[in-house]
């Protein structure tokens, strides 16, 4: 029998995959699913931005291989935002890694960073690769339950008391993914301060620092003094300028850890194709009316969902930023879980969400909604929600009945 390889078997089952799976079936089958499961922006990229990587891809050397490190345009373009956005001044050769995502950014910085055995100190629920781009790099993950922020600061402490070796990085991530909360600049203060005592490296995540609903912008965790003595920022263009595709990512801020990520970027990567670095540096430069538009457009998708939720018999909470609701099961599926009120939700009424427990076992009893379909994508969602919660009774009996039979 052939082993499993090491790594692999690290890594549990893909809870999200199990929805997926039933999605792709029923979509093979021809049904309509209005699909609230990935964050996948919908709208188009902004057409400068387009325009810009068509240009720089009719030169004839555009092909060649680029600068694993981001080229030097993009880097000093991410500087500038910084600059503008935060009133922090990084430094493009020294601070600022351009990286082909977020996702790859805050992966690699895993195994740079990462002995076997170190532990790392991360919220739950989290987006998944916060804890399983550590996990693939050796380390040991001490889960902190993250309800609130005020709720995973507090148990911060209690993590390391009981950790051994003590941990060695601490991840935030606000506006999280998947709750969908924000910190103040005074969240940042404490958990900067609260490192420093510890001796802990801090990774912050604010790939969604553009997505905000009201008048107060997130802050950036390298505002705080002193912060980039210890903490580097991943931070993206996917859902700013709706990018996704595009994978533009960066890691910004000590300049210590920054060597040691460009150090293993170098070794599995080229960088992104220069004419998208081009292009990405346009849009970080560019007008910035774009970016308003696409918040706009998150927000009134925001309170179409809440309301027309509500008329349906769902109560979810009106999210503050990114591009996620999260809420709470169903009262009569709540004993059933999120994972299996996930599947009934795409089976008996075509609308697909993520469950909450493929973000970490606190995530249980909620379910993340995408803003990823159009205003009357919504309400025709909700039509289906609310007759769907008209019959929980008979679903949730043929459900155990079908679960009982195998």
């Amino acid at each position: 029998m052939t082993p499993e390889f090491h790594r692999i078997r690290r890594l549990p089952p893909y809870v999200l995959e199990e929805v997926n799976r039933i999605k792709a079936r029923l979509r093979a089958d021809g049904v309509d699913i209005i699909d609230f499961g990935m964050g996948n922006p919908d709208m188009p990229t902004p057409k400068h931005i387009v325009e810009k990587m068509i240009e720089t891809a009719r030169d004839p050397k555009a092909g060649r291989y680029s600068a694993s490190k981001g080229i030097a345009g993009l880097r000093k373009a991410m500087a500038g935002y910084y600059k503008r956005r935060f009133g922090v001044s990084l430094d493009p050769d020294s601070e600022v890694i351009a990286t082909l995502g977020s996702k790859e950014g805050f992966a690699n910085l895993a195994q740079a960073l990462t002995a076997p055995g170190d532990v790392i100190v991360c919220p739950n629920p989290a987006y998944p690769i916060h804890a399983y781009g550590f996990i693939m790099a050796g380390g040991v993950i001490r889960h902190v339950p993250a309800q609130s922020p005020e709720e995973y600061l507090a148990g911060v402490s209690r993590a390391v008391k009981h950790s051994a070796p003590p941990p060695s990085v601490l991840i935030l991530s606000y506006p999280s993914n998947p709750t969908a909360q924000c910190v103040d600049l005074d969240f940042y203060k404490e958990a900067i301060a609260l490192a420093r005592k510890h001796e802990m490296l801090v990774i912050s995540d604010i790939a969604y620092s553009e997505i905000y609903f009201d008048d107060n912008p997130p802050p950036s965790v390298l505002q705080v003094e002193g912060a980039k003595e210890i903490a580097v920022e991943v931070n993206s263009l996917s859902k700013t300028y709706a990018m996704a595709g595009w994978r533009v990512g960066m890691v910004v801020g000590n300049a210590r850890i920054c060597a040691a990520l460009a150090r293993v970027k170098s070794y599995l990567d080229y960088g992104a194709y220069t004419p998208i670095q081009v292009a990405a540096a346009a849009a970080l430069n560019g007008p910035q009316d774009c970016v308003e538009e696409i918040r706009g457009i998150y927000k009134s998708r925001r309170d179409t969902l809440v309301e027309s939720m509500a008329r349906a018999g769902w109560d979810i909470p009106s999210p503050p930023a990114s591009m996620f609701a999260w809420a709470p099961v169903p009262e009569k599926f709540r004993e059933a879980g999120s994972l299996l009120f996930s599947k009934l939700l795409i089976e008996e009424a075509g609308v697909a969400v993520a469950p909450g427990v493929g973000f970490g076992e606190y995530g249980e009893g909620y379910v993340r909604v995408g803003l990823v379909e159009n205003e009357h994508r919504i309400r025709q969602a909700a039509r289906n929600v609310k007759k769907f919660l008209a019959n929980a009774d008979e679903i949730l009996a043929r459900a155990h009945n079908n679960m009982a039979a195998q």
